[in-house]
């Protein structure tokens, strides 16, 4: 299953480079649309009485005049709708000179309860909210009790943020051409394309290496290949050894949940560094964890030379202030360990992120994960999110090129994205994962995979798509705890190339 996600711009480009090698031009990648969604809907929806086929003035509209014709010819009923003409000359106009049946102005447009709609108005280029006589008919087609089908992207969404430049047609299902864009996968569009199709319509995957995408669909295929496997030689200190920071007596659970998770991931060697007041109650809950004390900046450093480990989490229920600023910095100095920073971590910077941003960027390596969710990320990047840049995949993205750490921006639409551009959108979140401890797992998941020599991009990728197949392999009622258990069984089924869930064959 393919895996690169183009932008709007990008899949012009790759229409662009097709029609230049030929042997066809835009119109028959026109007409390979068309048959291939005519062909979607009768197979899909061929005993629907009625079709209504809208139309905009530009391709979009011409995918929609051949649609039309095809379903027509195949004998369905069929009435088309549109805004106005395209263009003498274009291909939009070339498919309603093929067209058997004159379109109505769109004004008219009145769907029929149980008929179906095809919404080929505008398409994901759209750049400006829908006005006029075309919301109109978006607002009657929405309100009416048919069935909803778009054409590459509901009318009205931004294909390249998936947020609502204003009426925006509410699909059922959308079918587009050769990838998928940020749109779909970005939250609200998610929802507002209902069932995504994507159709081959002659484009061949060679324009990939010319279009050079930097944004992909977070799937194994992205880095199984880097997944960590213990060789017949291996000892626990070759897999890896993480160190976990530990809050006070009264709030050390999460830091021994990032510790199991770090642990079940495959790292052979997990310590909680806890401070003095917080020992015994650490000791009582660990077994093959190790524990040891830091309480000063001393005990940090007296532990790395002494156990070398090779990444850390710092964080989860450490507390916010000048103590975790100061580890957080002395651990940015050491070049030999990788970083995981969340929760606590990040907001202890929220009024000096100078401070953190100049650590990071003073070495080329990147080395740290920053794991922020939604009030996190404002905190940390409060001139990102006041600019109101409508796309979470660009806001990621300046925010790992400013931090010079990869950031994985979590919720529903998690994206993890890297100081060099590359992004990634993760599409098997599930508002399971709403727990409490279930980011302390994911935390100790990618810094766990980091110990064990995965680069960091792609052992936060692999960590979150981990993260969120066990908990769909738990199901309702999990709580943090089972998580890194379920997680050992993805990664077992990820080497197997099993989904351990279902045990079919899973993404390459």
């Amino acid at each position: 299953m393919a895996y690169e996600i183009l932008t709007p711009a990008e899949m012009g480009e790759a229409d662009r480079l097709t029609i230049a090698a030929g042997p066809g031009d835009g119109y028959a990648l026109m007409l390979n649309a068309g048959h291939a969604i005519a062909r979607h809907l009768l197979a899909h929806h061929g005993d629907m009485p009625e079709f209504h086929i809208l139309c905009g003035p530009g391709n979009n509209g011409g995918d929609g005049y051949v649609i039309a014709r095809l379903l027509i010819e195949s004998g369905a009923r069929v009435q088309v709708w549109s805004t106005g003409s395209p263009k003498p000359g274009t291909d939009a106009a070339r498919a309603l000179a093929d067209c058997p049946v004159k379109p109505r102005a769109i004004d008219g447009f009145e769907p029929a309860p149980g008929s179906l709609v095809v919404d080929a108005l505008f398409g994901a280029g759209l750049d400006r909210p829908i006005a006029g006589k075309a919301a109109g008919a978006i607002a009657r087609a929405n309100d009416a009790p048919v069935r909803r089908v778009a054409v590459d992207m509901p009318s009205g969404l931004d294909g390249s943020s998936g947020q609502p430049l204003g009426p925006v047609l509410e699909a059922h299902a959308t079918i587009t051409f050769f990838r998928k864009k940020p749109g779909h996968l970005l939250y609200p569009g998610r929802t507002l394309c209902g069932d995504l199709t994507v159709v081959d319509i002659g484009i061949r995957d060679d324009v990939l290496a010319a279009v050079k995408p930097g944004c992909f669909e977070n799937m194994p295929r992205l880095w199984r290949e880097l997944l960590p496997a213990p060789g017949a030689d291996t000892h626990k200190y070759t897999r890896g050894h993480v160190a976990v920071f530990s809050g006070d007596a009264t709030s050390t659970g999460a830091a021994r949940l990032s510790a199991l998770s770090a642990a079940r991931s495959g790292a052979g060697a997990v310590t909680v560094l806890s401070p003095d007041t917080a020992l015994s109650v650490n000791a009582a809950h660990l077994t093959s964890i190790m524990l040891s004390r830091c309480d000063h900046r001393q005990d940090l450093i007296s532990f790395i030379e002494r156990r070398k480990p090779s990444a850390f989490v710092l964080g989860p229920g450490f507390g916010i202030g000048d103590k975790t600023r100061e580890f957080s910095l002395s651990l940015l100095q050491d070049q030999s360990v990788k970083l995981v920073f969340d929760a606590d971590a990040i907001t202890s910077f929220q009024d000096r992120p100078d401070a953190l941003f100049n650590a990071t960027q003073r070495f080329p390596e990147v080395r740290l994960v920053l794991t922020p969710h939604e009030g996190e990320f404002k905190r940390l990047f409060p001139d990102i999110v006041a600019t109101k840049t409508p796309s979470k995949l660009e806001r990621a993205r300046e925010a790992a090129a400013r931090a010079g750490a990869i950031v994985i921006y979590k919720g529903a639409d998690t994206v993890i994205a890297a100081p060099d551009g590359r992004a990634a959108i993760n599409t098997n979140g599930t508002p399971l994962l709403a727990t409490a401890g279930s980011g302390d797992v994911l935390a100790g998941l990618a810094a766990g995979l980091m110990a064990q020599g995965m680069p960091p991009f792609e052992a936060a990728c692999a960590a979150v798509y981990i993260h969120g197949a066990a908990a769909h392999h738990l199901g309702f009622g999990l709580i943090a705890e089972d998580l890194p258990m379920a997680a050992t069984k993805v990664i077992a089924g990820l080497r197997a190339n099993r989904d351990p869930g279902t045990n079919r064959e899973m993404d390459r």
